[in-house]
């Protein structure tokens, strides 16, 4: 599955991947890529508010989900996923911490600049997981930042309990994002 298609770019590498099938699915319409949108391997779900899925919309069982979405908390989505997917699942999500923390958590433009934030972001998925049977196997933060600067991070997302991953190692991985994508002056 891939939650949050819009124009297909997850879709396209998951094709490339050897994917037999994707659900391409977004809460928007008209956005995916032609080609991808004709691809016999592609079944797409446009209009389609992903905390509302259903296992019985997905006969076979998908057992990855990737998910890139915007102005909502993966908090809302993951539930839903995680019953679809079962035991043999796997999330690869992107983590927005614009849209992960709180409105008096993010500044001018939506962006999002303190470390803390971006740690509290991230200990706050790790802690939900085990709410719904999952664990953060790890993280690690996106050598692209989003379109107004933000540093954006992907979580692994499994079912069972795992290793959980210590305040120390999450505040390292942050470090050393903002090391790497906004200098040593801002750290």
């Amino acid at each position: 599955m891939d939650i949050g298609a819009a124009t297909g770019g997850f879709t396209d590498v998951l094709l490339r991947a050897g994917a037999k099938k994707v659900y391409a699915i977004d809460v928007g319409y008209g956005q995916l890529d032609w080609k991808l949108r004709q691809d016999p391997r592609v079944a797409v779900m446009e209009r389609t508010n992903a905390r509302a899925l259903l296992p019985e919309q997905f006969p076979d069982h998908p057992t990855l989900t990737v998910m890139d979405v915007s102005f909502i908390s993966i908090k809302l989505v993951l539930p839903a996923a995680a019953a679809i997917m079962g035991e043999a699942g796997r999330f690869l999500t992107l983590v927005k911490p614009q849209f992960e923390a709180g409105r008096g958590q993010v500044g001018k433009n939506g962006v999002v600049r303190e470390p803390g934030t971006h740690e509290r972001v991230l200990r706050e998925i790790r802690d939900f997981c085990p709410v719904i049977g999952w664990s953060v196997r790890g993280f690690t933060w996106s050598p692209i930042k989003g379109p107004k600067g933000n540093i954006e991070f992907l979580a692994d997302i499994r079912p069972g309990a795992g290793e959980p991953l210590s305040d120390e190692v999450i505040t390292a991985l942050v470090s050393e994002a903002h090391m790497a994508l906004r200098g040593a002056e801002e750290v």
